[in-house]
């Protein structure tokens, strides 16, 4: 690297500094008893990444954190950055043996967990190449396990960073998505990646500098780190973190702090609009309002337009391979475009196309394709999967939608959660719809299970509201009304609750285990 390109740097690590120029005295992080205004913050990750270099930990080398939100968890993620080392998020809702595939498959040499995970931790990382456990206070009191490096501690080699040859396409993470029929798949990330995407989001979903952001959904997904947290250090707002995403600590940290921002998917929504407080709850500051990582159904959403009609609303669509951003429905838009997901954000360029690669018809089905900045450089150690996900010269999402006439994209489904009955294809998401509009249902999700006859049996999943009735007739009856026959479910389950993962997504998968014998 030549002197013009160390001048003209840009990494995640160089944001925080600039924000603190600009803001040095402003609250930056407030999570439970800790407030660190923005000089203070980059001074603790200033120290954080001495210790870090002090344990061994360099430029290339892969730092990996299972633990749950915290502001020793928004240090870890800057400090890592100012090394030139490679974050990876675990997500600590998985066993031990599938959080050790993913530290061995990155080579992590550094696990940091906190008290309430140490016992996972310590189970995944055996036999792997991680050196030494790395304890990070939480938001309640808590005292680390015996044996592991104390936060605290590695905050005493002073502030004298290491200074390596850093540039904006070096590798700035590496995130594992979901797993479904094979191994989870490492999605390589750079600085560059990575802040294209803030700045998307800085200039679609209008995050600023004025904004007190409530962060709430786990820090290990992509959503809540990048989406929120990295533009919103950029920016400069201030940001209260909770490692708790229940009703109840969600709405009395609105009202305690003024909160005007929060991000939640539709599951979380509903929770809040479900709590006895939601009512009597101080929520005057709230202005902006956002949701993603799956479909918000189209009368949830009116509802929360009538109980919170000051908050402008924001749909946010993407995955965790484009950083993960990629089109954004804008407030102007949510009733007109009810359901929609919105247009290319500011730095992607999306198509909707067939198997030949040709766009589709306004209006027809096709698979969901990318090109942006803001994509991954590939599937770490998996050049097959990489050549695959960028056959023609676009990403593909496995997502499938249409385009109208304005542009503007709907998803229709995952490609593997289409159902295929009697030879029909059936978007989960449409029957889906249908049953939000029916009184008396709180969550629904549509899935296909083995039929010796149809194949595949559309099958409709449902938590009722509280105080409601509903039967399987009623709701197959209700169906009847307002769907093609092959679309009405032929069997209704009744649950208490849906299985989610700690983003607040509907594991459809885990529902299709749980019910898979085949209807008779």
């Amino acid at each position: 690297m030549n002197i013009l390109d160390s001048v003209a740097r840009q990494t995640l690590g160089d944001l925080l500094r600039r924000t603190r120029q600009r803001h040095p005295n402003k609250l930056a992080i407030r999570c439970g008893d800790t407030a660190w205004t923005y000089v203070q913050f980059d001074h603790v990750c200033n120290r954080l990444a001495t210790g870090l270099a002090a344990q061994s930990i360099a430029s290339g080398d892969r730092v990996a954190v299972l633990a749950r939100n915290s502001h020793a968890f928004a240090a870890l993620r800057f400090a890592v950055a100012r090394l030139g080392a490679v974050l990876v998020p675990i997500n600590f809702m998985l066993s031990a043996d599938e959080a050790r595939y993913i530290l061995e498959h990155s080579g992590a040499k550094l696990l940091c967990t906190d008290s309430g995970l140490t016992e996972l931790a310590r189970k995944a990382s055996a036999g792997t190449a991680v050196e030494r456990l790395v304890w990070l206070p939480g938001e309640d009191p808590s005292e680390p396990a015996a044996g592991l490096t104390r936060f605290e501690d590695l905050l005493e080699f002073g502030d004298r960073v290491p200074s390596p040859v850093l540039h904006g396409g070096m590798l700035a993470q590496i995130v594992y998505t979901s797993g479904t029929e094979s191994r989870p798949k490492g999605a390589m990330l750079t600085h560059d990646a990575v802040i294209a995407e803030y700045v998307s989001c800085i200039v679609d979903a209008e995050i600023s500098e004025s904004d007190l952001i409530l962060h709430a959904l786990p820090l290990y997904h992509c959503a809540q780190l990048d989406v929120f947290l990295g533009p919103a250090i950029y920016i400069g707002a201030t940001n209260v973190i909770t490692g708790k995403p229940t009703a109840d600590n969600l709405l009395a940290l609105m009202a305690r702090d003024g909160i005007t921002s929060f991000f939640a998917p539709p599951t979380v929504w509903i929770s809040l609009l479900r709590a006895p407080q939601f009512d009597t709850t101080d929520l005057s500051a709230l202005r902006k309002g956002y949701y993603g990582a799956s479909i918000m159904p189209v009368e949830v959403l009116k509802e929360m337009q009538r109980r919170l009609p000051k908050v402008r609303l924001w749909n946010l669509y993407g995955q965790t391979e484009i950083a993960p951003v990629a089109t954004v429905l804008k407030p102007e838009d949510q009733l007109r475009k009810a359901g929609s997901a919105g247009r290319a954000t500011l730095n992607v360029e999306t198509r909707v196309v067939d198997d030949a690669m040709r766009d589709v018809a306004v209006g027809e089905i096709g698979e969901i394709v990318h090109r942006s900045p803001q994509l991954l450089s590939g599937y770490f150690r998996d050049e097959e999967r990489t050549r695959a996900a960028f056959e023609g010269g676009w990403f593909h999402s496995g997502d499938l939608g249409v385009l109208d006439a304005e542009g503007y994209l709907t998803v229709v489904d995952r490609k593997k959660d289409m159902i295929k009955t009697g030879g029909e294809n059936v978007a989960s998401r449409e029957v889906e719809e249908t049953i939000y509009a029916l009184e008396g249902v709180s969550e629904v999700a549509v899935i296909g299970l083995p039929h010796p006859v149809w194949i595949e049996a559309v099958t409709a999943v449902i938590v009722p509201k509280a105080g409601h009735a509903l039967t399987e007739a009623a709701v197959i009856a209700f169906c009847d009304q307002r769907l093609a026959r092959f679309k009405i479910p032929k069997t209704v389950i009744l649950t208490d609750a849906l299985p989610k993962n700690p983003s607040g997504k509907l594991l459809k998968r885990e529902l299709r285990l749980r019910y898979q014998t085949p209807a008779t």
